[in-house]
């Protein structure tokens, strides 16, 4: 039977062409105009590949982008009763601004799973708590800080001074900065990138423990699948900034908006896939430019067979 993973190479062709959009405006100061680039790059691809689609969470109202909006159909055969209905959470440019900088971890980046089994919810907020296999069941976002970082230590067999957690550095995580401090963890400050980190704090080889705070939805939706596919721990929960996302949340989502969503809440099907594709070097290799062509380095994970690969592939430019 044709799942998911069957369209892994539509997938990858769209997070593959929405970077080498996005690279091309790498370190010019222009975030916009590199995120609108990969936004269209990745919608184009989207129109041939063969499956009736849906942006389940995505672009649009955040960054006012008039593609790949929340609810958007995408795909060749929509209303085709033979084909295969997915639903996709998209970040086509993950770190804007590190683009524009030409800063480390901005990635292409998409998540795709059969209809209704990825959270379907506005561009809003999410807090989320992330870490390796070892934490599942061990934190949750009901609990304090201290808690949390008590259980980490205790599960990952390190005195709390070795834990290190990664949190954005932004002012909503003020609170939550000085609490780590008092406890004495260390704490690695991320201008955006949350994706990255989380599948840094999911991977044991990696010196990272814990991601923590609050980023964006559908980077969550994105993460949440990623670390199915690890089997490491993810929790989210929505934060909604103004009414108007409090109301449409309401109404798209069946159930309590001010749950805990846990990882396989967000993402509830194992025929799903998590695609990445570098655009500044970090995470992933970011685009390199020569003779010609863009070589582009990316990741998939396919969540049914906790596969998870790299590639790499140039194109004429």
């Amino acid at each position: 039977m044709a799942g998911t993973a069957d369209l892994a190479e539509s997938f990858l062709l769209a997070t593959e062409k929405a970077a080498i959009a996005a690279a091309k405006w790498r370190g010019r100061g222009e975030g916009k105009l590199a995120d609108g680039a990969a936004v269209e790059a990745m919608r184009a691809v989207f129109d041939d590949v063969p499956f009736d689609g849906r942006v389940a969470i995505g672009e649009g109202e955040r960054d006012d982008a008039p593609m790949l909006w929340i609810g958007e159909p995408l795909g060749n055969r929509q209303d085709d009763p033979g084909a295969l209905r997915i639903d996709i959470a998209v970040d086509p440019l993950e770190c804007t601004n590190h683009c524009a900088k030409d800063s480390p971890n901005a990635i292409a980046v998409l998540a795709a799973a059969p209809r209704g089994t990825l959270l379907h919810a506005p561009d809003c907020y999410m807090d989320k708590i992330a870490g390796p296999a070892e934490l599942c069941g061990r934190l949750s976002l009901e609990a304090d800080v201290s808690y949390n970082i008590e259980e980490a230590a205790s599960a990952l067999d390190k005195p709390i001074r070795d834990i290190l957690a990664v949190v954005m550095d932004r002012p909503r995580h003020e609170n939550l900065i000085k609490e780590l401090r008092e406890l004495d963890v260390r704490i690695r400050l991320i201008g955006d990138g949350d994706v990255s980190a989380a599948l840094d704090a999911a991977n044991p080889e990696s010196e990272v423990d814990l991601l923590m705070g609050v980023g964006a939805a559908p980077e969550g939706v994105i993460t949440a699948t990623a670390l199915r596919g690890l089997g490491a721990h993810f929790e989210g929960k929505l934060v909604f900034r103004n009414e108007g996302h409090r109301e449409r949340a309401e109404e798209m989502i069946d159930g309590d908006i001010e749950r805990i969503w846990q990882r396989n809440d967000l993402c509830m099907s194992d025929d799903s896939i998590f695609v990445a594709s570098g655009v500044c070097s970090g995470y992933l290799p970011g685009v390199n430019f020569s003779n010609g062509h863009a070589e582009v380095h990316s990741e998939i994970i396919d969540v049914k067979k906790r596969n998870r690969t790299q590639t790499s592939r140039s194109y004429p430019i």
